[in-house]
């Protein structure tokens, strides 16, 4: 997908953010990363794409923002802090401790870049979370056959990553995840009524068969290799300071007894 079909793909998620199965998958969503983003400490938190969420509302860091490619029209959504390309983030280096991805990389021209970009700009230790539709599940399904019938569930455009997929990928990055959650089992209906009528999926589910939700968040932890933990400066300094004594006050001390 070139820049213009990506532009074009993300509007076609946006509108269909806004059917029934669309607020189901946001409600799921925003309950998981209020859990997930509550417990992550840090300074510089950063949501890129789909304001139709508050990733970071939960987050209890003093700087947050929330990045897209446009302003979106006044009233529709969010306030979007910054405009950027979601393949050259306006970051220094090592400077972010959260970033949060929610259908970005699915929806992108290319998603190889993007996490090559957060990877960048986050801190060692850094995390960073990911939402995206899981094609291993009914609604997978029921995408594939929109390819025969011309009929999809979801945004046609998108090129859906599984989860073990997703994780090669940060593992390549030396990026390690922690955490992975399914949601939405409910079959690919189209209206509230017939959601809300197997909404007891949900329970069963993640209990039967957990890695089959319409939709997943993943959670990962950028790793530094050759890093690890030292003590207080003032501890390295005196046991220097006391290998480093003079020649001639060592043999001063030995004459002494």
């Amino acid at each position: 997908m070139d820049s213009v079909a990506s532009d074009q793909s993300i509007i076609a998620l946006d509108g269909w953010l806004q059917t029934p199965a669309g607020i189901y998958v946001r409600a799921w969503e925003q309950a998981c990363l209020d859990n997930l983003t509550a417990d992550i400490f840090g300074f510089n938190a950063l949501q890129i794409g789909m304001p139709q969420i508050d990733a970071l509302a939960a987050s209890r860091m003093p700087s947050k923002w929330l990045a897209d490619t446009r302003v979106r029209p006044a009233g529709s959504t969010r306030q979007v802090t910054l405009t950027l390309d979601y393949a050259e983030l306006p970051f220094d280096s090592q400077s972010i401790d959260l970033v949060v991805l929610p259908h970005v990389l699915e929806f992108s021209a290319d998603p190889h870049q993007v996490l090559r970009e957060v990877e960048r700009v986050l801190i060692p230790e850094g995390q960073l979370i990911i939402c995206g539709f899981n094609p291993a599940s009914l609604w997978g399904v029921r995408q594939a056959m929109g390819r025969l019938t011309g009929s999809y569930y979801l945004p046609k455009a998108a090129e859906f990553i599984s989860m073990p997929r997703m994780k090669d990928w940060l593992k390549l990055l030396n990026m390690g995840a922690s955490q992975s959650h399914f949601g939405c089992y409910a079959p690919a209906f189209r209206t509230e009524k017939w959601l809300h009528r197997y909404a007891f999926m949900d329970n069963a589910g993640a209990r039967w068969w957990p890695y089959l939700g319409g939709a997943y968040i993943v959670q990962a932890i950028k790793r530094v290799k050759g890093m690890h933990l030292i003590g207080p400066a003032w501890i390295k300094k005196s046991a220097t300071a006391q290998t480093a004594m003079p020649a001639t006050n060592k043999r001063r001390k030995q004459q002494d007894g």
